[in-house]
């Protein structure tokens, strides 16, 4: 019985160069879709006949590995080609040895390092292939002191790749500058170019060559440099995953601007500044009253505030309280946005008196702050809106991560807008919000807490 035979390579372009790079440390990064996971799963197996071969690859949350179609999944697709088993329960894949079939070969293992206190259960490990899915998510603590970590008696140098995806607040943006040009993109013509590094008295130096760093330095044994490149990559780079699914350029391209121009153009530079998340032009439909038929489900969503104005506080917070249809076609409409600042009591009274006016049919979502505080305040609402449909959500990610998806869905015009004395304001606040301006930003709260309750975590444009 003739054997089926499998090539297995990497596609032509970036994700050659990263498997063809003799640096200690390669990053691949750029926009999202450009093969970086796999080239992090494939790059091992090159050694996968040695017995004395290890890796493990590092993703920020456990949980994360075993996500569809994530590390675990595909390293599934791959590992199996060579012969590997899987332990699941230590998410581990254990290559057949070369010679013995009694013993084991070649191991790749995968692993959260979900808090900097985390690198200290690798105390004593000696790995000699470590990546990074996703390196921007890892502080630079976590990176550095598990770089410490790899060394080897396999016959193969330690050495280290790691992947990312832009992000302008990441350490990792400073430590790549010299590959990303002034407009945020990377320079092609540096592209795998090795540099080396050390750092002296905390300081990370550069130099073009190892010889230039020991002429600076001296050869000492404190001074050990170590050769990086960058490599970019695209979704345009992945020419199977573009025939495979031709729909997930349109997905990138419906992304918020902000995330856009990081995911699909792979620039460094971009971030949440004030009229990236929103733009009062996006806003295109006004009409003239609430639609009484035609929508799906519905939602009160407050975010409230219990401050009145005071000489020591002139400017406190906002209660807001946003309603929101979600239509038939598809499209959202925000029919009214109601304020208040004053006390505990008169912000209960506002939601009370709004709640019966929207009516028993109208459910109404309640934000809870932290602490047990909050806990008790959310219950004691809950006990004074008797009969209606009442939803308690504590925020999980930062304020500019909520308002992606109505972000999104507002520069694609499928927010519509009741006109109204509050609309000038609510524009305002929006087009103002920022990830450096945080504060003034009730409304967004609301509007994103609103629009996510309603399309239940999924994209408006997935659902159309």
């Amino acid at each position: 019985m003739s054997r089926l035979k499998v090539r297995i390579a990497p596609q032509e372009g970036p994700q050659t160069e990263f498997l063809g790079s003799k640096a200690d440390i390669v990053l691949f990064g750029g926009g999202a879709g450009g093969g970086k996971s796999y080239g992090l799963l494939l790059e091992p197996t090159r050694h996968y006949d040695n017995p004395l071969f290890g890796g493990v690859i590092f993703r920020k949350e456990a949980v994360q590995i075993r996500n569809q179609g994530s590390l675990w999944d595909e390293s599934a697709k791959l590992y199996p080609l060579f012969g590997a088993t899987p332990r699941e329960s230590t998410l581990e894949w254990i290559f057949p040895h070369p010679t013995d079939q009694t013993k084991t070969g070649a191991t790749m293992k995968f692993a959260g390092l979900e808090r900097d206190s985390s690198v200290l259960n690798w105390q004593g490990s000696q790995i000699p292939y470590m990546g990074f899915d996703e390196l921007t998510h890892f502080s630079e603590y976590q990176f550095f002191y598990m770089a410490s970590r790899v060394r080897s008696d396999s016959g193969v140098p330690g050495y280290i790749r790691a992947t990312c995806n832009p992000d302008y607040n990441s350490w990792v943006r400073k430590f790549i500058d010299w590959w990303i040009g002034e407009d945020g993109l990377a320079v092609p013509d540096r592209s795998g170019v090795l540099r080396w590094f050390v750092r002296i008295n905390e300081e990370i130096t550069w130099a073009a060559s190892r010889e230039e760093i020991f002429e600076r330095f001296g050869n000492g044994p404190e001074v050990m440099p170590l050769s990086f490149t960058f490599i970019p990559s695209t979704v345009y780079d992945n020419k199977i995953l573009m025939k495979k699914d031709p729909t997930y350029l349109g997905k990138l391209l419906a992304l918020p601007r902000v995330e856009r121009e990081r995911l699909l153009g792979g620039n460094w530079n971009v971030r949440a500044s004030a009229g990236n998340i929103f733009k009062r032009e996006w806003f295109k439909e006004f009409i003239s009253a609430e639609p009484s038929s035609g929508y799906i489900s519905k939602i009160r969503y407050w975010d409230r505030a219990a401050t009145k104005p005071n000489p020591d506080n002139k400017d406190p917070d906002w209660t807001r309280g946003l309603k929101m249809l979600r239509m038939a076609s598809g499209k959202v409409v925000v029919t009214s946005v109601v304020s208040l600042r004053d006390t505990p009591g008169k912000v209960e009274g506002l939601v009370q008196a709004t709640a019966i006016a929207d009516g028993h049919d109208t459910p109404i979502g309640i934000e809870q702050d932290p602490g047990s505080a909050g806990v008790a305040d959310v219950a004691n609402m809950v006990i004074k809106l008797p009969g209606f449909q009442v939803r308690i959500r504590k925020p999980t990610k930062d304020k500019v991560t909520r308002a992606k998806a109505v972000s999104s869905a507002v520069e694609n015009s499928l927010v519509i807008l009741v006109r109204g004395a509050w609309n000038e304001d609510f524009l305002s606040e929006l087009e103002n919000f920022s990830e450096d301006l945080l504060g003034k930003d009730d409304q967004v709260d609301v509007f994103s807490g609103a629009f996510n309750e309603l399309m239940g975590g999924q994209s408006i444009l997935d659902v159309l």
